[in-house]
């Protein structure tokens, strides 16, 4: 018999306190974790892996900015003129706190949107009518007029929102006058401002390459504002990248420094039950919604901090292919024996090995945390912890 275990991974979300700034997370997580151990009669194993949604460790480290904040450091690397922003997504959690403090921080604000759909999916109109008016949007930059003209009003059909209205009324609202424009060309911009904030997220470090090549005068992105503190939050390496609203005049950055925390917690379980697990903080899952054609990930990336087993791709061979292939005359026992041991005599590195073919080439920590996010959801389920075990058995084990 191959094995004789009859689950393999399994993904638990854990029931934790309320978090509040200042929390010792690195205590209360592993605390919550083996609580839920003891509750539901399972064991801690090796390579068991806890994840931590990336929301509870910024509320604990307190990182949080103002729209003043970002006012501020918007005034001081622009000059608070005319400011051209670009390639924003469409999100009143994500994107409309950090629009209000670029307006504040300047006396008028070009708002460049990407069409059809924002980075992530996110409609301003559909393909069928830009065929049906002849638009191309790869060249094509359509003003607000134009826009109104071919396409008339578009709200979301998550949300009810009409963006283009959304967003031009906040700028409004912070006293700066605001121009509309849609194009999907980067140096477009420069027809009306060379002083640019690219708030795009995968594709930003192309779009500034672009823009400084075409001549712009300043070009930074989201990731280049609150990078140091101006009286609260910051992110050194993100910035604006993966924030969220918390009220109407504060928002929750991504959570900086917590290496230290995830090697934490693999410490406290060492110490607490002999076994040795993987950590790691999670955001936004690396998947597409097919209904609504959204992008899920619109933090900068999955994981910011994982312990050092989390590196890597899977390395995995396609059960599938092994039987309809290599031992296509096998079955029962004879079949399981045979690929049991194709399992155990694997090579390290199966890039290019057929039987291979198939299986999912992304990052441990994408994968993993994705299947966290989905598990935790963004609602009101309480387990902003996920434990998931058996993720790196195989069919031998």
């Amino acid at each position: 018999m191959a094995n004789t275990r009859k689950v393999g991974t399994v993904s638990r979300g854990i029931r934790c306190p309320i978090f509040r700034q200042g929390d010792n997370l690195g205590e209360m997580v592993t605390a919550s974790v083996l609580e839920a151990a003891e509750s539901e009669g399972f064991e801690i194993r090796d390579r068991d892996v806890i994840a931590i949604t990336e929301s509870v460790v910024a509320r604990a480290q307190g990182n949080y900015a103002t729209v003043d904040d970002i006012a501020a450091d918007v005034k001081a690397k622009f000059g608070g003129e005319t400011v051209g922003v670009i390639f924003p997504i469409l999100s009143r959690n994500r994107f409309a706190i950090c629009l209000r403090g670029i307006a504040r921080g300047c006396k008028k604000v070009v708002l460049m949107l990407s069409y059809p759909s924002d980075e992530v999916g996110n409609e301003l109109v559909s393909l069928d009518k830009l065929d049906d008016a002849g638009v191309d949007p790869y060249t094509d930059v359509l003003t607000l007029e134009k826009y109104r003209e071919l396409f008339g009003e578009n709200k979301h059909p998550f949300t009810g929102v009409d963006y283009v209205d959304y967003y031009c009324g906040l700028v409004k609202e912070e006293g700066a006058e605001v121009e509309i424009i849609f194009a999907n060309q980067p140096k477009a911009i420069l027809d009306y401002t060379d002083c640019v904030l690219n708030c795009d997220i995968h594709t930003r470090a192309r779009t500034k390459r672009l823009l400084k090549k075409a001549g712009a005068k300043i070009v930074l992105g989201l990731d280049d504002i609150l990078t140091a503190p101006i009286s609260g939050g910051y992110n050194e390496k993100y910035g604006l990248l993966g924030s969220n609203k918390a009220t109407e005049s504060t928002v929750k950055l991504f959570p900086r420094d917590s290496q230290d925390l995830v090697l934490d917690i693999q410490k406290r379980v060492l110490e607490a039950t002999g076994k040795h697990v993987e950590v790691m903080v999670y955001g936004d899952g690396a998947f597409k919604d097919p209904q609504g054609k959204i992008w899920e990930l619109a933090d900068p990336v999955v994981s910011p901090f994982f312990t050092d087993g989390l590196i890597g791709t899977p390395n995995e061979l396609k059960l599938k292919y092994l039987a309809d292939n290599d031992f296509s005359n096998l079955s029962g026992e004879e079949l399981k024996n045979a690929i049991s041991e194709s399992i155990k005599a694997k090579d390290a590195n199966l890039v290019g090995n057929m039987a291979s073919e198939g299986t999912t080439p992304r990052q441990l920590t994408d994968l993993i945390g994705s299947l966290c996010d989905l598990t935790s959801g963004s609602g009101d389920k309480g387990t902003p912890v996920i434990l998931v075990q058996g993720y790196f058995d195989n069919y031998t084990m």
